[in-house]
């Protein structure tokens, strides 16, 4: 199988793969190839935090032109996985020069199957855009043709617990993965000090507690398939569950607009997650550290892309809020707006290159110690 990701997120995505008992795990670009039965097909769609899709593949063969691809579809059986009267739909990703048209080949594909059924039974599925019972999956990579199942259907960043968002939302499997970049655990407190619609602290609590992401998703596109197993399922899910744990520290989100509290606020209640996460309106400049424990910081400032906001003073504040107010602190941020990071005035100790959507970013990383750096290193110089 092939579970598919964002760009950065590769080595994260094989770690959770390997931690849910994925046999040969190879890592390439934007996705993870791997080996599982039907059973774990269900829990990776589960229980997978860094995955946007998992496809299954089902044939391979060298298309070379417009005959060669006909010729190659038509050489599946197609019945095994449909019957006439259900529907389908084709996504295609091409890299190659003898197709120039991604849609040119979902139609090409779409009338080899189309046919074949035809030819046998007289009658055709048709073609369902938004509700299919089966999603084709065709990656053509120079001559080389792939044909995969999506057994996920719906990208898997949506889990079915933000029904509201924000300006400039931050997609849920981003949010996981710089989670899971930052190191976040569950060991500590947790703020996210611009929380918008709440998606980073969602998807906090569920990893500090181990529950599975998709658990309020309200379907998997495998749940059309023929070979559809609701009790196999349903165990699967049953022994995830089974792995929940407690949380023993607090998760914190605030934001400065009423609308974010409260779009957030409904949106962690629709997650079953409010008995983890406390959400206040508060402007982050006017915040100070709450406790003198360590903290865990991870948060989703604006661009300047979509917000109107003056930049340098903004990224000002940042730094000077971290540095005058929140002492023993990992803070972590994502920002599209490189020069931006110049005002911060902080030194970040780590730099990890990710994409926002289409836009380049960095997710950066900043030390806050209890005294002085200084006094930091020379004391555990003395230890």
């Amino acid at each position: 199988m092939i579970a598919k990701t964002l760009f950065g997120f590769e080595e994260i995505l094989a770690k959770e793969l390997h931690q849910l008992g994925a046999q040969n795990i190879e890592i390439g670009t934007r996705m993870v190839s791997f080996v599982g039965d039907k059973g774990f097909m269900y829990k990776s769609n589960l229980a997978l935090r860094t995955a946007l899709k998992i496809l299954k593949p089902i044939y391979n063969f060298r298309a070379f032109n417009e005959a060669s691809l006909y010729k190659g579809i038509q050489g599946i059986d197609w019945s095994k996985y449909m019957n006439s009267n259900q529907t389908f739909v084709i996504d295609t990703t091409v890299h190659s020069d003898n197709f120039k048209h991604s849609q040119f080949v979902a139609q090409k594909c779409k009338d080899a199957i189309v046919d074949q059924f035809k030819e046998k039974f007289g009658s055709r599925p048709s073609i369902d855009k938004d509700y299919p019972d089966l999603r084709i999956n065709i990656h053509i990579d120079r001559d080389q043709c792939s044909v995969s199942l999506d057994s996920s259907g719906a990208s898997l960043h949506q889990r079915g617990y933000k029904t509201a968002t924000n300006i400039a939302p931050i997609n849920e499997v981003l949010a996981a993965g710089m989670l899971l970049l930052s190191g976040w655990d569950g060991s500590c407190d947790f703020m996210d000090p611009m929380c918008g619609s709440g998606t980073i602290l969602a998807e906090a609590a569920m990893i500090a507690c181990n529950i599975p992401p998709n658990i309020n998703r309200k379907e998997f596109a495998f749940e059309k398939w023929n070979d559809w197993d609701n009790d196999l399922f349903d165990q699967i899910m049953d022994s995830l569950m089974k792995k929940v744990k407690e949380f023993h520290y607090t998760i914190t989100g605030y934001d400065k607009a009423p609308s974010a509290v409260m779009k957030a606020k409904d949106n962690i209640r629709n997650a079953n997650l409010d008995e983890y996460v406390k959400i206040s309106e508060r402007n982050f400049f006017d915040t100070e550290k709450e406790n003198q424990g360590p903290l865990h910081m991870v948060f989703n400032p604006p661009y300047g892309e979509r917000l109107d906001i003056h930049l340098e003073r903004f990224y000002r504040e940042v730094g000077d809020t971290l540095k005058q107010s929140y002492p023993n602190t990992n803070a972590w941020f994502i920002t599209a707006n490189l020069e931006a990071l110049k005002f911060v005035g902080l030194k970040p100790s780590r730099k990890i290159k990710l994409f926002n959507g289409k836009l380049e970013a960095r997710l950066v990383k900043y030390e806050m110690y209890a005294g002085s750096k200084r006094t930091k290193f020379q004391e555990s110089n003395n230890d």
